[in-house]
């Protein structure tokens, strides 16, 4: 096992009701800048539990917030808020939503003479930010409890991330009844993108972090347990909470601690939404079994790992990795999210192979995976195999 460092300041107030701890949370004379997506939240009355929550305080609302988070759109809520001195950031939403609010908090305590985009990146230092609250509708990214951003700039065809200490939620309400209200498209991008995050952290190579590889096999088993009472009783709430902390485990920052990791799928993926505008977890389900087809025998050991512990496969290492891989891609499919191109209308498999490939390099994302030995080459040949 790697050597590591680990804090997380979050504090996360689980289950039914949860959103009346906002008001325990946030001070009465603070003036709060409410960030949410396409009004959704008032639709399913979390809106409406958010306000009488926030009783009398000062509330400036901003919605509009894109499935991935646009610079233009977080520009905007930056303004407005600087426009009516906001002291706190609160995000109602999934994991875009809550990414911008990110973002819309840093820029917000950012040098006014310092360009916002180069917080995208890490490319200028980031000594502070706005308190940030979030109460969390989708279970998914796990943004609600960790230092992580992505941001879409679409004008330049980039989706980058960044990271940093000051951003990371002094509070998330998560209550798992809102799962209630959910699309089935946006349930199964949930789970389907907690499930890609946890393997990313976790099918590499063995590296002795025993407990860790159990944290992500209990995650992984967790998900595959309750997708299918999820889709025969969405209203189930033990399985709602069951996958609404698995999602929360698979980004809170134990998992990958000691472990080599593999970000590689999201690499791909981040560049296939930009050129094809597909969901995040849509293009996870493309990129990453033809990712573990493509580097199988780097990562046989854990393959093999992977599907007898999570599957309960039997058979030499060859075959339970194998179909461990198979299995993998049932479950995207079972979930909604086709795990080819063509299943979303993308017949010019070539050109989305090559337009992944220039991106990467010119992002300079030149050695992924956890060799550091997936080129954007690989990628290209990552991507038509998924055609």
């Amino acid at each position: 096992m790697k050597n590591f460092s680990f804090h997380n300041p979050t504090r996360l107030h689980f289950g039914r009701g949860q959103i009346a701890q906002l008001d325990s949370e946030i001070g009465k004379d603070a003036r709060v800048l409410l960030v949410y997506g396409g009004g959704s939240i008032k639709r399913n009355g979390v809106h409406a539990q958010v306000m009488a929550a926030l009783g009398q305080r000062t509330v400036v609302e901003f919605a509009g917030i894109e499935a991935n988070p646009e610079f233009d759109t977080l520009m905007r809520a930056v303004a407005l808020g600087k426009e009516n001195g906001v002291d706190w950031v609160l995000g109602v939403g999934g994991g875009s939503v809550l990414d911008g609010s990110k973002f819309i908090a840093a820029a917000l305590a950012l040098d006014p003479a310092v360009d916002p985009w180069l917080i995208v990146g890490n490319k200028t230092p980031l000594h502070a930010a706005l308190p940030i609250g979030c109460v969390l509708t989708l279970p998914a990214t796990g943004s609600e409890a960790n230092f992580t951003g992505v941001i879409t700039r679409r004008e330049t065809q980039d989706k980058l991330s960044f990271k940093n200490a000051a951003v990371y939620p002094r509070f998330s309400v998560l209550d798992p009844t809102v799962i209630d209200s959910l699309p089935a498209r946006q349930l199964g991008n949930g789970l389907v993108d907690a499930f890609v995050h946890t393997t990313e952290q976790y099918l590499t190579y063995p590296a002795e972090a025993r407990v860790q590889d159990r944290l992500a096999e209990g995650i992984l088993s967790t998900l595959v347990e309750v997708a299918p009472l999820l889709r025969q009783n969405q209203g189930d709430y033990d399985a709602q909470a069951n996958l609404m902390w698995a999602a929360n485990q698979a980004m809170f920052g134990l998992v990958p601690l000691g472990q080599p990791l593999d970000w590689a799928s999201h690499a791909i993926g981040h560049e296939l939404t930009v050129l094809y505008g597909l969901d995040h977890a849509q293009t996870l389900a493309i990129a990453l079994p033809s990712l573990l087809r493509y580097k199988f025998d780097a990562k046989r050991a854990k393959l093999a790992q992977y599907g007898r512990r999570v599957w309960q496969l039997n058979g030499d290492d060859d075959e339970v990795a194998n179909a461990a891989i198979e299995a993998t891609r049932r479950f995207f499919e079972s979930a909604g999210l086709p795990t080819r191109l063509s299943g979303y209308g993308i017949d010019d498999v070539a050109a989305a192979a090559a337009g992944v490939e220039a991106q990467l390099i010119r992002h300079q994302r030149l050695k992924l995976g956890e060799h550091g030995d997936i080129t954007p080459a690989d990628c290209r040949a990552i991507v038509l195999a998924a055609g």
